[in-house]
């Protein structure tokens, strides 16, 4: 795909983000991890930010796959795109079912989180799909909301869960 071998240098530097982020949340977890399943919510939470991050990760990868046409490229997003809004709606299902206690604003944050991050990917798999390259521009925008909202949470796992 033409477009997105102009993105190499981004995508390159996204897969590195993601994967140093993948490890913060995991040492977030393993330092806070009898406090955060104190927290009922929490556990899903750290979850939800992997499987986004792990999302981030290989959309960037399959962005640096040489050679791919973007039909094919786009599949691979709408398919990762999908995991990445599916799975995280999953757990705060069956959290929003488990503790009712959470203040309703909680809750809908990290639900408009999910859908900035899953829906540009969605539709810049459709995109990429249908032949337009400029699809590559929405993959970009959700892993980049992807990053900024990992490393929020990320924080709130390290520090403010001892407040």
């Amino acid at each position: 795909m033409e477009e997105a071998g102009h993105w190499s240098d981004f995508f390159l530097g996204e897969v590195g983000a993601a994967a140093a982020l993948a490890g913060l949340v995991i040492v977030a977890v393993s330092i806070n991890l009898q406090r955060i399943l104190a927290f009922p919510q929490l556990p899903g939470r750290a979850g939800e930010m992997l499987i986004m991050l792990v999302g981030a990760l290989l959309a960037s990868s399959v962005a640096l796959l040489p050679g791919q046409p973007a039909r094919i490229f786009g599949w691979e997003i709408l398919t990762i795109g999908a995991f990445v809004t599916v799975a995280p709606l999953w757990i705060q299902i069956r959290a929003l079912v488990a503790v009712r206690d959470q203040p309703l604003h909680w809750w809908l944050w990290r639900l408009v989180i999910v859908f900035l991050a899953g829906l540009p990917m969605i539709a810049g798999g459709i995109l990429l799909i249908a032949g337009d390259e400029s699809g590559v521009y929405w993959v970009a925008a959700s892993v980049l909301v992807i990053v900024a909202a990992t490393v929020w949470n990320a924080w709130v796992l390290l520090v403010e869960i001892l407040r």
